[in-house]
C-alpha cells in the first residue's frame, strides 16, 4: 500500500476504535428489536451477549488494524475473540442463534461505516468487513463442532458407566444422576436388550450409541446402551411389550441372537434383566434358529440345560407349581399325554377318561402356563419344568 493508501489505512482505523462503542451499542440494539431469542433471555444473560458483541466489534478493528483485511490467513485472533463465543454461552444461545447474531453485528457495522469513513477507504473497510464475517462464522461453527464432540465423548463416558454400574447391581443415586444426564427419564418399566456389538462399536469413534438413543425415541422409549467386551448392552425404559420394544434397536446389533431380559420396574432394579439376559445369550446358541429379538423366556429350555438356576427356578414356580396346586389332574395328565406321545386318545384310555376331558385339561394347561402342549417347543419346555418339579418336591 502506498504511504497515502497507509495514511488513510490508519486514519480509518482510528474511526473505527472510536467508534467501536455506538457500533456494539447499535448491534445490540438490532438485537432487541429482530431477535426474539435475545429479548427472551435475562438481564444478565443479554448483558454478557452484548459484551460478546463489543469484543467481536474490538476484535475487527483490531484485526483490520494488523492487515487482517488484506490477510485472509489470520484464522487464530477470529476464533480468539468471536470464535470462543460459544464456550461461554454454551446451554443459553445455539448455533443457529450464534450466527444469526454474527450476521446481524456484520450488517450493522456494514450499515454505518459510511457516515464513519472517508469515502477512499470504504471499498477496503467493506472488503474487510465481508471477509472478517466469513472468519467469524467458520471459526464459531468450528468451536460448536468441537464442544458437541467433548460432550459426546463425555455423554458416551457417563452412559458406559450408568450402564456398568447396573449389570453389577450397583444403582445408586449417582447413577441415575449419571443416566438423567444423558436423558434418562426414568418412565414406566426397564428391560435389557443384549447381543454381539456391531464392528464399527469396537473404535473410539461411533455414532451407534446415539443411533441407538435416536431409534429408541422413534419407539417412545428411553435408552442407554454401552460396549462390554464384545457385547452391546442396550437398557430400554417405558418397556410395554418386551420383543416389540427391543426389536426397534434389534437393527442396530450385529450378528447372532439378541436377548431381551424381563421387565423391572425401574432402573434400579435393571441388574436382574440383565443378568437374565446374559445369561440367556451365552444358552441361546442352543437355538439357532431363534427369532431376532428373542425373550430370555422363550429360551427357558436352553436355559435349564445350560445349568441356569434362575431358570430353573422360574420353571419350578411359574409352570410346575401352578398345575400342581390348581388340580392334581392336571400334573397327571400331563405326565400321561407324554408317555402316550402327546396322543389324546391313548392319553384318554391310560386315564380311564373321555378324550373331550384330556382336551380339556390340555386347554387348562396351556391358560395357566401359556405353553401349549401339543407345540414342541412348548412341550420340551413343559417336559423339563416336570422332571425339575418333581425332583424339587422329592429333596
Amino acid at each position: 500500500m502506498s504511504p497515502t493508501g497507509s495514511a488513510q489505512r490508519a486514519e480509518a482505523t482510528r474511526q473505527l476504535r472510536a467508534a467501536t462503542g455506538s457500533l456494539s451499542t447499535a448491534a445490540t440494539s438490532r438485537m432487541d428489536s429482530d431477535l426474539p431469542w435475545f429479548r427472551d433471555l435475562s438481564a444478565e444473560e443479554r448483558s454478557y451477549v452484548a459484551m460478546i458483541v463489543q469484543a467481536g466489534v474490538k476484535g475487527f478493528v483490531d484485526w483490520f488494524a494488523d492487515g487482517g483485511g488484506s490477510d485472509l490467513q489470520d484464522h487464530a485472533l477470529v476464533g480468539q475473540v468471536f470464535g470462543a463465543a460459544p464456550r461461554a454461552m454454551a446451554g443459553t444461545v445455539d448455533l443457529h442463534q450464534t450466527v444469526d447474531l454474527i450476521k446481524l453485528t456484520i450488517d450493522e457495522v456494514e450499515a454505518n461505516i459510511e457516515r464513519l469513513l472517508d469515502p477512499e477507504v470504504l471499498p477496503d473497510v467493506h472488503g474487510a468487513v465481508l471477509r472478517y464475517g466469513r472468519e467469524v462464522a467458520f471459526a464459531t461453527a468450528e468451536v460448536y463442532a468441537r464442544a458437541a464432540e467433548v460432550r459426546g465423548r463425555w455423554d458416551a463416558r457417563l452412559e458406559a458407566l450408568a450402564v456398568d454400574a447396573v449389570l453389577r447391581a450397583e444403582t445408586d443415586e449417582a447413577v441415575l444422576s449419571r443416566a438423567s444426564a444423558v436423558g434418562w427419564s426414568s418412565r414406566g418399566e426397564v428391560a435389557v436388550v443384549v447381543g454381539t456389538a456391531p464392528p464399527e462399536a469396537s473404535g473410539p469413534q461411533t455414532g451407534v450409541f446415539e443411533e441407538v438413543r435416536r431409534a429408541a425415541r422413534v419407539g417412545g422409549l428411553d435408552a442407554l446402551s454401552a460396549v462390554q467386551g464384545h457385547l452391546l448392552v442396550v437398557i430400554l425404559g417405558g418397556v410395554k411389550e418386551l420383543e416389540k420394544d427391543a426389536s426397534t434397536v434389534v437393527h442396530l446389533f450385529g450378528e447372532g441372537a439378541v436377548v431381551v431380559g424381563p421387565s423391572a420396574t425401574d432402573l434400579a432394579h435393571a441388574h436382574v434383566s440383565a443378568q437374565v439376559a446374559l445369561d440367556a445369550l451365552r444358552a441361546a446358541v442352543g437355538w439357532p434358529d431363534a427369532p431376532r429379538p428373542v425373550s430370555a423366556h422363550d429360551l427357558l429350555p436352553e436355559r435349564i440345560l445350560a445349568g441356569d438356576d434362575l431358570a430353573r427356578r422360574e420353571a419350578i414356580d411359574d409352570l410346575y407349581r401352578p398345575l400342581a396346586e390348581s388340580r392334581g389332574e392336571l400334573v397327571e395328565t400331563l405326565v400321561a399325554y407324554f408317555a402316550n406321545g402327546a396322543g389324546i386318545e391313548a392319553t384318554a384310555r391310560a386315564l380311564f377318561v373321555h378324550a373331550n376331558t384330556v382336551r380339556y385339561r390340555l386347554g387348562q394347561i396351556a391358560d395357566l402356563t401359556g405353553l401349549t402342549p401339543s407345540v414342541p417347543r412348548d412341550a420340551l419346555t413343559l417336559q423339563l419344568a416336570l422332571v425339575l418339579g418333581r425332583q424339587s418336591a422329592g429333596s
